[in-house]
């Protein structure tokens, strides 16, 4: 049996709206969940035309069967589903899980569903500032509550923004994966995350790893599934993201700090990755 704790499905009416509005068109929720799957029971998904699925296991374990592959999936572990793809999850028979879940679409969704359609580690770290994806996901539930007008729909689609990005841009952190990580790897990530304030070259980082351009960037990749100089630049826009919640400085100032001899490609690049530009993402919680 599947018990489903929490569920909003947004009209077609508010999703229409969504895709014209400026400010949410590149990416929205369709819809934002949470069920608890029984021991030895089913969670069948059918596909939602034009809309991806995030699935993240909070707890319990079992496996999925997905795009035709049978993975095994616990808690701190996620995937996403492409457009127009179901899935079933068969929980364990001795094990209750749990999911928390949501749609997605527009523009920018497109990207994930080439390479993101796996099941993915999220090891806990009390290091990792994005480590409470539970929280926001419960931010998002709460301010659903408080109804549907445009400035609290506006707000709710700038934090699934953040959230989305907590899992497709920070999953492979330092913090999430010091125990699996190729030493290589690690020391190359440790040095790409002391000089974010750098704009380095693929030889200055193949360098500092002893190893060449070419090597590197293929073992870099087998392990993280992204090339050094995309996994550094995913690294500069989580910590804009820092910069912007916790800080008054200047957008320029920010793309100063993170390397970047011109403020406008700065915020060109925070745009395609966030889906919005940083002013946006610094206002976000305002209205």
């Amino acid at each position: 049996m599947v018990k489903v704790l929490r569920h909003y499905l947004f009209h077609a009416s508010i999703l229409e709206e969504q895709q014209v509005n400026p400010l949410t068109s590149s990416l929205y929720l369709t819809e934002i969940g949470e069920v608890e799957v029984e021991e030895g029971s089913i969670w069948n998904v059918e596909g939602r035309a034009g809309s991806c699925l995030l699935a993240f296991c909070i707890k319990g374990e079992g496996f999925v069967l997905l795009l035709g592959e049978q993975i095994p999936v616990s808690n701190d572990q996620y995937f996403i589903v492409p457009p127009g793809e179901g899935f079933k999850f068969y929980s364990e028979l001795k094990t209750r899980s749990r999911f928390l879940f949501a749609g997605f679409s527009g523009v920018n969704s497109r990207q994930m569903t080439k390479e993101f359609a796996l099941v993915r580690n999220l090891v806990p770290s009390v290091n990792n500032r994005v480590a409470n994806r539970e929280m926001l996901f419960d931010e998002i539930f709460n301010n659903l509550s408080k109804g549907y007008h445009n400035q609290n729909l506006e707000y709710i689609h700038f934090c699934f923004g953040h959230l989305l990005a907590t899992f497709v841009y920070a999953y492979r952190t330092s913090d999430d994966l010091a125990d699996e990580l190729n030493p290589v790897v690690r020391r190359t990530i440790q040095f790409l995350e002391r000089n974010l304030h750098q704009k380095l070259s693929l030889q200055q980082i193949a360098h500092e790893a002893g190893y060449s351009p070419t090597y590197l960037s293929t073992l870099f990749r087998k392990v993280t599934n992204y090339a050094p100089l995309s996994y550094f630049a995913h690294l500069k826009i989580l910590k804009a993201c820092e910069f912007l919640d916790y800080t008054r400085l200047k957008v320029k100032d920010i793309s100063y700090r993170l390397g970047y001899s011109d403020p406008y490609y700065f915020t060109r690049d925070f745009k395609n990755k966030m889906g919005m530009s940083p002013r946006q993402y610094r206002n976000r919680i305002r209205g």
